[in-house]
């Protein structure tokens, strides 16, 4: 007894069709607002999660290049009471380096290597501070990107027709003998 082809229902998806401008401009308003559109929720803690890494990285950044400005002001000021530089360089007496403090005392070398130092650390900190506020505007673009990109391929249908093969394979020689990985990809029609 043949089966009726006709009696048997195919199994269809329905494919959401979700539109791009719709979800850059709802990502663009709120980070994490394009990924609800799209509904792939698991995306939206990692978009807050580079928000928070990077929004701690400029307030320790921020808050190092204000401590090190300040006691590189401290240390080049003329006033004694100002001496919040202290507290930063560790194993050295102050008699050897503060020309305020100590003026008879100091060597020359030794203030102006720590002299040096604030410096430097005030540049290092400023330089990551503006790098991290960059990075948030790289996030902020990338979350709209990853939105846009995602409502364009909503609809993009992966049949059966595609298959993906990985291989090892052992690479001859008579100098040189491998190991490597064979990718293959065929697409049917």
């Amino acid at each position: 007894m043949a089966q009726d082809t006709s009696l048997v229902a195919k199994k269809t998806k329905k494919i959401l069709k979700f539109y791009p401008m719709k979800a850059t401009m709802l990502s663009a308003a709120l980070p994490g607002f394009g990924q609800i559109y799209n509904r792939k929720y698991w995306k939206i803690p990692l978009v807050y999660a580079g928000f928070g890494a990077l929004g701690y990285s400029v307030v320790f950044n921020s808050t190092s290049y204000n401590t090190f400005i300040k006691a590189y002001q401290d240390f080049t000021d003329n006033i004694p009471q100002t001496d919040s530089y202290l507290k930063l360089i560790r194993g050295m007496d102050p008699a050897s380096y503060d020309p305020v403090l100590h003026p008879t005392t100091y060597n020359v070398s030794n203030a102006s290597w720590v002299r040096d130092g604030l410096l430097r650390q005030v540049d290092y900190y400023k330089k990551y501070r503006d790098l991290s506020y960059i990075g948030i505007a790289a996030w902020y673009l990338v979350s709209i990107l990853d939105a846009n990109v995602d409502a364009s391929l909503s609809d993009y249908d992966i049949g059966e027709n595609i298959n993906l093969t990985l291989a090892p394979i052992q690479i001859p020689g008579y100098y040189f003998k491998g190991v490597g990985m064979n990718v293959s990809l065929r697409i049917y029609f």
